[in-house]
């Protein structure tokens, strides 16, 4: 990683976002919430409590109450068959290697480095129980990105990422670590459109099973200029693969690309497959479907953005973007208290957020007044001063 790169942390109620930027452009973003840690590198001690060798694998109990599913694959050593190297009860450390997805559970494994077993060797013999927690957003895209500069507005982010990474390469700038740029950045990536040059667009639907990117032409569909459509295919691939990366898209992808007759669409091909290549987590073009689409398949280690923001956004998203804005308007009415009218279901996402009350009150010198309006919809939120 050269000179071009820097990390910014900024810490907000409820929430830690952390932009990966080269050139002053965003090219990684994620988020974790207070509370909600996906979980990936957490080290546990776990319970056996089902082996399945038809799945060649086995289910076990986790500290946090979760059931986290190890593969046969992931045993230590490996090449073992699952029913002969385990038995129901047994104890033993593992880590999580994926996060939990709908109604599965994450991903573990069984082959540990020596600090991760001296962890587990030192514990206490609870069973089950959470040993560690693995790297946080922004200490993993530190290690990805080793030459880049952190800069971080959270007190306590500085103190344990200088603990980490050493003093000299992370800055605390109180005064915010994303400018109103970057946080339009982020606020797009709860969009499923994204605007493109000449009015096309992309537009991401996620589903259960696979992601759907359209990519519309806007104002040149229907026309002949073949110069134009050759140009918006270009916009669109590079388009498509910075949207996948930057949203952690994950499992199946289809595109579908516009302006082309699908004998045409060959010629794409090898350029979206270049285009994937500056992924780290590797996402392969598979090939062409006989309807034209473009078939991706990318591995899932963390969440997808929009399983961590909603789409459409959350209440809790909605709630703790207001009470940011609330942060940059009271830093400018000194002694003013300010309060959030929302509708209920945003409030109620706000009070159940562990710490989100309370680290706006830290931050702001002076408690957020919550107020439920029940003519509002999720959306709608309004920041106001309190009189009096």
């Amino acid at each position: 990683m050269t000179g071009d790169a820097e990390i910014r942390v900024s810490v907000s109620p409820g929430e830690v976002r952390v932009a990966g930027l080269l050139r002053g452009t965003l090219e990684v973003a994620s988020i974790e919430r207070a509370g909600q840690p996906d979980g990936v590198g957490d080290l546990h001690l776990a319970r056996v409590t089902a082996i399945l060798p038809a799945m060649s694998g086995a289910f076990l109990l986790l500290g946090d109450n979760l059931t986290g599913f190890l593969p046969e694959s992931e045993l230590q050593p490996p090449r073992q068959a699952i029913a002969k190297a385990l038995h129901e009860g047994q104890t033993l450390a593992v880590r999580i290697i994926r996060a939990a997805q709908g109604g599965k559970g994450p991903r573990l494994t069984a082959r540990l480095t020596a600090e991760e077993q001296a962890v587990a060797l030192s514990a206490e013999r609870r069973v089950p129980c959470l040993l560690s927690r693995g790297p946080s957003p922004a200490l993993r895209l530190a290690r990805m990105w080793p030459d880049a500069p952190l800069v971080t507005d959270g007190p306590d982010s500085a103190a344990s990422l200088r603990k980490a990474l050493g003093t000299g390469r992370v800055t605390l700038r109180l005064a915010g670590a994303f400018d109103p740029e970057l946080e339009a950045d982020f606020d797009n990536l709860a969009n499923p459109r994204v605007a493109l040059e000449g009015g096309a667009s992309l537009l991401i639907y996620p589903t259960p099973a696979l992601t759907a990117i359209d990519v519309d032409s806007g104002s040149i569909a229907g026309s002949r200029d073949a110069a134009a459509h050759a140009l918006l295919n270009q916009v669109a691939i590079n388009a498509v693969a910075r949207q996948i990366r930057l949203r952690n898209l994950a499992g199946a992808i289809l595109v579908d690309f516009a302006g082309l007759p699908i004998r045409r669409r060959e010629s794409l091909v090898a350029p979206l497959a270049a285009a994937l290549e500056t992924d780290p987590l590797d996402a392969k073009l598979l090939g062409m479907t006989r309807l034209g689409l473009m078939e991706i398949v990318r591995p899932r280690i963390h969440p997808p953005l929009h399983e961590i923001l909603g789409l459409p956004p959350s209440p809790l998203t909605l709630g703790l973007a207001a009470m940011r804005q609330a942060l940059r308007e009271v830093a400018a009415l000194q002694g003013t208290a300010l309060a959030l009218v929302a509708a209920p279901e945003v409030i109620q996402a706000i009070r159940a957020s562990p710490d989100a009350e309370e680290a706006y009150r830290r931050q702001a010198g002076r408690p957020l007044l919550l107020r439920q309006d029940a003519c509002l919809r999720p959306g709608q939120e309004q920041v106001m001063r309190v009189e009096g």
